[in-house]
């Protein structure tokens, strides 16, 4: 079995501080790292080889600062890993991504399954998957958070609102997974070091033949402000009866409850 694993390199939110005044997030010390949600993609395809046996493709795209991902990805289990490098990813909305992506993929050509986050830790627009799978012509399995192959058929749990939904469906198909499909592997140092001996292909847009419109996002992100919670710090004094009374009666007020 060939399974490709997309994933995306974003800034670290736990670097990430936010200016008091004009809200705007201040980057400039912010480490990178491959998304959590596609780190459990990357699991998640690893896991499926590991048992049916075949190779795990990972597949990123991004400027020349993702190249520093790649390292970390391979480490995880993939045995190679497609780097899409170009300064117009900087821009990049889930439409030329998906469009970028699926460049990609039909040079990795032939595979069995995609596996992607349900969305990324940034943006988290939950759109990448969705429009990749479009853009192949294949089916799409979303909120997904158990997966099995038999053969040539995938079956897995998809974790709704209402409850689980069991689907089946023939391969190829692209599936997109929710955190606790499973627990992401921690790489031990012989994988981190053996990462570095394993094949790395580098393209861009023009080798991959995308061009504009392609190249040209359908939205544009003119800014990104921190989310600030203000408390009103009301306290309500007196014996337990009374405080209940006036609380309930303030948060009334306030359309709370």
């Amino acid at each position: 079995m060939r399974v490709i694993t997309c994933y995306k390199w974003v800034l670290d939110e736990a670097d990430l501080k936010i200016d008091s005044k004009s809200r705007a997030l201040i980057t400039e010390r912010a480490k990178s790292k491959i998304s959590e949600y596609d780190r459990n993609a990357i699991e998640c395809g690893v896991q499926l080889v590991e048992a049916a046996g075949g190779e795990v493709i990972a597949l990123t795209a991004g400027t020349q600062d993702a190249k520093n991902s790649l390292k970390d990805a391979l480490s995880r289990g993939p045995a190679e890993v497609m780097y899409v490098n170009d300064p117009a990813m900087a821009q990049a909305d889930t439409y030329v991504t998906a469009k970028v992506l699926a460049a990609a993929v039909q040079q990795i050509d032939p595979y069995d399954l995609i596996v992607c986050g349900e969305g990324s830790s940034d943006g988290y627009s939950q759109q990448v998957g969705i429009r990749l799978a479009q853009l192949l012509g294949i089916p799409v399995i979303t909120f997904v958070n158990k997966v099995e192959v038999n053969g040539n058929v995938l079956v897995a749990e998809r974790k709704l609102d209402e409850g689980i939904e069991v689907v089946e469906v023939n391969l190829p198909a692209l599936v997109t997974v929710l955190p606790d499909v499973n627990q992401p592997r921690i790489p031990s140092l012989k994988q981190i070091l053996a990462a570095a001996k394993k094949p790395v292909k580098e393209t861009n847009f023009q080798q991959l033949g995308v061009q504009a419109p392609d190249t040209q996002p359908k939205v544009v992100r003119k800014s990104v402000l921190g989310a600030v919670v203000e408390r009103k710090r009301v306290r309500v004094e007196g014996d337990p009866e009374n405080v209940a009374t006036q609380a309930l009666e303030i948060l009334k007020k306030e359309g709370v409850i």
